[in-house]
């Protein structure tokens, strides 16, 4: 237990602070204060010193410098278990400081300030306050440190109810999260100066600045706990950032499903409609309306669209939201919802309706880094895109692949390098037809391609994330009468593959760029 009599108070953000401050008062605890925060407490009637009178410096360098000294400093650090401590204190007239009240400067606020500049946001970096915060966290034992105006009238009732002291359990939990908030503010900081001014595409080490959207019911099993962070400097169109409109809370894998789903449509400029089902598309569509995208999209693997996922990259019209009403769905992601569309769907209780409020499609992707954690460490690698130009597809066979031909195997590439390895993806036109995923054997993917599709593959086009090792996958092709095949190459069968392709008069060619997505 520790009895507060002193406590330090500078705030950026002022909510609450007078109301806990006069609690403060009220049990007798002697406040210290800053800046606009001791002006506002002066102005409420609270009654409060000036650090610059317990220090005997008056602020400097325009509010720059005003607790960075040894009185304020000491105050804090000093151990109360410690003689030789406190007799430093008592031979320099240095009083201890019990209560250190601290929230920082609007880093991620200005950063994201319309128009401001590179002096603005550095202004916005603060030092006095993490250095208090963590001299307090520090020397939690004997000082409180409080970060958060959601933790002023626990602290405050905790006191009221002990005498004015605050408990150990309660000092260590408050510790634990200044450290949090230190963390996190230095990660905002170290990502915006790496982002603008980095010499290395990987430093040392990954800052990843978050913050939390949501406590989530469970993880990917009830028996796992989760919740949903964002990073505040993500830009672009993103779930994240998305607005939910209607239904129950988002799971752990909604928020998956949606994130890919998204991802996909980003990709396409035409209206088009993505059914999502365990992390991977089982129907894409591109049509002249949405309504016809989603239409085609979902009859590609109606089975498999049972609870499932959709993203669309125009605004939900009423004729797409009526034939949605019709389907157990769990989530749909669009630009908007349009008048009547909203109103049809919420009839459906647990539908989950997120809104992007911007724009989808590749103009308005922004390529940030891409981060997976493993066990105990965390991958990053560069979200590259893999843009195909017609001009530069390496024709391999004796049969060069129509134009029509040419803009099917396109689209199938788009969508194969967002299904989960080893993907094969047979497409007609602008629409899947049928999709293998994640597979070990790539011959496998091709069999199950044609399994899964829900019309006749004769005709169609063939798609393939990375290279064949051996020519089955193209005789699966040829038994479900593909007519053209799109995949990187690579392979050193590829005159196997080549070969087999001439013989049952397939067009094929090559990228020379492979998009493996691996889960």
């Amino acid at each position: 237990m520790v009895k507060i009599k002193r406590a330090i108070i500078s705030v950026s953000d002022k909510s609450g602070v007078v109301e806990f401050s006069q609690r403060l008062r009220s049990m007798g605890v002697e406040i210290i204060s800053t800046g606009g925060t001791y002006r506002l407490l002066r102005e409420s009637g609270v009654e409060v010193r000036e650090v610059s009178d317990v220090t005997g410096f008056p602020e400097m360098l325009d509010g720059r410098v005003k607790t960075l000294h040894p009185k304020i400093h000491a105050g804090i650090l000093a151990r109360r278990d410690l003689p030789v401590h406190m007799g430093a204190l008592g031979e320099l007239g240095i009083e201890p400081v019990d209560m250190v009240v601290v929230n920082l400067y609007p880093f991620k606020q200005a950063v994201l300030k319309e128009g401001a500049t590179l002096d603005e946001v550095v202004e916005n970096i603060d030092i006095g306050g993490p250095s208090m915060i963590r001299a307090a966290a520090k020397n939690y034992r004997s000082v409180a440190v409080v970060t958060d105006p959601s933790q002023y009238a626990k602290v405050a009732s905790d006191m009221e109810a002990s005498g004015g002291e605050v408990s150990e359990g309660t000092l260590r939990q408050l510790m634990a999260q200044a450290f949090v908030v230190t963390a996190g503010y230095d990660a905002m900081i170290a990502s915006q100066m790496q982002k603008r001014f980095g010499a290395e595409a990987f430093p040392r080490s990954w800052p990843v600045p978050t913050e939390k959207v949501c406590d989530l019911r469970y993880g990917e099993n009830p028996n796992q706990k989760a919740a949903f962070y964002r990073n505040p400097f993500t830009s672009g169109v993103t779930v994240a950032k998305s607005e939910v409109l209607h239904g129950k809370e988002l799971s752990y894998n909604n928020i998956l499903d949606l994130d890919k789903a998204l991802d996909i449509v980003m990709d396409f400029e035409r209206p088009t409609a993505v059914i999502m089902k365990h992390t991977n598309p089982c129907g894409l569509a591109s049509e002249d309306t949405i309504s016809k995208a989603f239409r085609t999209a979902y009859d590609v693997d109606p089975m498999s669209a049972f609870g499932c996922v959709i993203a669309l990259n125009r605004p939900c019209d009423k004729a797409t939201a009526e034939m949605i009403h019709g389907y157990f769905v769990e989530a749909v992601i669009a630009p908007g919802f349009e008048g009547g569309a909203l109103e049809i769907l919420q009839g459906k209780k647990n539908i989950r309706l997120l809104s992007t409020n911007q724009p989808i499609g590749p103009k308005y992707r922004v390529r940030e880094a891409r981060m997976k954690e493993v066990q105990g460490g965390l991958l990053v690698q560069t979200d590259e895109d893999a843009p195909i130009d017609p001009k530069n597809l390496k024709v391999v066979t004796r049969r060069a692949p129509t134009e029509e031909e040419v803009h099917s195997l396109l689209f199938a590439w788009k969508l194969a390098k967002h299904v989960t390895s080893n993907a094969v993806v047979y497409v007609r036109g602008e629409r899947a037809v049928g999709i293998g995923a994640g597979q070990m054997s790539r011959v496998d993917s091709a069999k199950i391609a044609s399994f899964k599709a829900n019309e006749p593959t004769q005709g169609c086009v063939m798609a393939s994330d990375a290279f064949f090792p051996f020519r089955d996958g193209v005789d699966a092709a040829a038994e479900a009468g593909i007519t053209a095949i799109i995949q990187p190459g690579g392979s050193i069968r590829d005159q196997e593959s080549i070969d087999a392709a001439d013989e049952h008069n397939i067009a094929m060619v090559f990228t020379g760029c492979r998009v493996f997505r691996h889960g």
